[in-house]
């Protein structure tokens, strides 16, 4: 009885426990940054193949996005998003561990309601991913709730935007700072260099615009500013891609950074190589 009574306090412990994702691990670091590809960047390819595409390129971290194909073989229906099965999410957790690539992160992910956003988090947590991308501001305050009930970050991502599109707000970094501002430190903004550049703002000025929320950055450099403008290896385009891994650097960013290379579909590694090896590179010689 003694014996029933301890094991039946001890897992009411666990229960009243808080759901805790796991921190970007150490071993994701090199040369101090944790970088690596939002798969949409191979969503020409199964998210396993994405996985092995990101170790060739030399990442050591993944953003996964819903709707990719689990395998090269899987039926449609199987594939990742946050109505996932739990053999589907081992599949994709094994894959990672197998080739030495961490998943972190999660999007970009749209939400209708507060159920919407409770699946996505416990997909999340499931994958004890880092943090979860997603454009659905509206919903700051059920983001919020989540992201301290589940302890996992949630960054809000920006396309392309202007000023004549007045009802899609969250392609300016100030919009964004006054959403996150006044809420929990786990709630932040996704970084999308690129999609800045293409609403021809200075990347390096959105992000110090959001100075310390910070969460996540999608990385891409721009052919040139604005619609026109096609995306092109890290330093090879308009985006002060140096400028941006120092301000991080001075910020003390420890998330993590996504190549997004949108552009050579169907043989894009080598570009994305080059990518990680330049902000690398330059995050190194930063603050030096």
């Amino acid at each position: 009885m003694r014996h029933l009574l301890s094991t039946t306090l001890l897992a009411a412990v666990f229960a009243i426990q808080p759901l805790c994702a796991a921190p970007i691990p150490a071993e994701c670091y090199k040369d101090g940054l944790a970088i690596g590809c939002q798969a949409y960047t191979f969503k020409e390819f199964s998210a396993f193949e994405a996985i092995a595409k990101t170790k060739e390129a030399g990442g050591t971290v993944i953003e996964l996005f819903p709707g990719q194909r689990l395998r090269p073989d899987s039926p449609k229906t199987e594939t990742t998003n946050h109505n996932a099965s739990d053999e589907v999410i081992q599949a994709l957790k094994a894959e990672c561990a197998r080739l030495g690539i961490r998943p972190v992160n999660y999007g970009v992910v749209a939400a209708k309601n507060a159920d919407d956003i409770r699946k996505i988090m416990e997909f999340a947590k499931k994958l004890e991913l880092y943090s979860v991308c997603t454009e659905s501001a509206e919903l700051v305050a059920e983001w919020e709730k989540a992201a301290i009930e589940f302890d996992i970050k949630v960054a809000f991502h920006e396309h392309g935007g202007s000023m004549s599109r007045p009802d899609y707000k969250v392609w300016h970094p100030l919009y964004i700072r006054g959403v996150v501002e006044s809420r929990d430190s786990r709630v932040g903004a996704c970084a999308d260099l690129g999609h800045w550049c293409t609403s021809e703002l200075k990347p390096v000025e959105c992000l110090r615009i959001l100075k310390g929320r910070v969460v996540s950055v999608h990385l891409k450099d721009k052919s040139e500013p604005g619609k026109q403008g096609v995306v092109v290896p890290a330093g090879k385009g308009v985006v002060d891609v140096p400028a941006c891994m120092a301000e991080l650097k001075a910020q003390n960013f420890n998330g993590h950074i996504s190549i997004e290379h949108e552009n050579d579909w169907k043989d894009n590694v080598p570009q994305v190589r080059e990518s990680i090896e330049f902000a690398r590179s330059h995050w190194s010689k930063a603050g030096k």
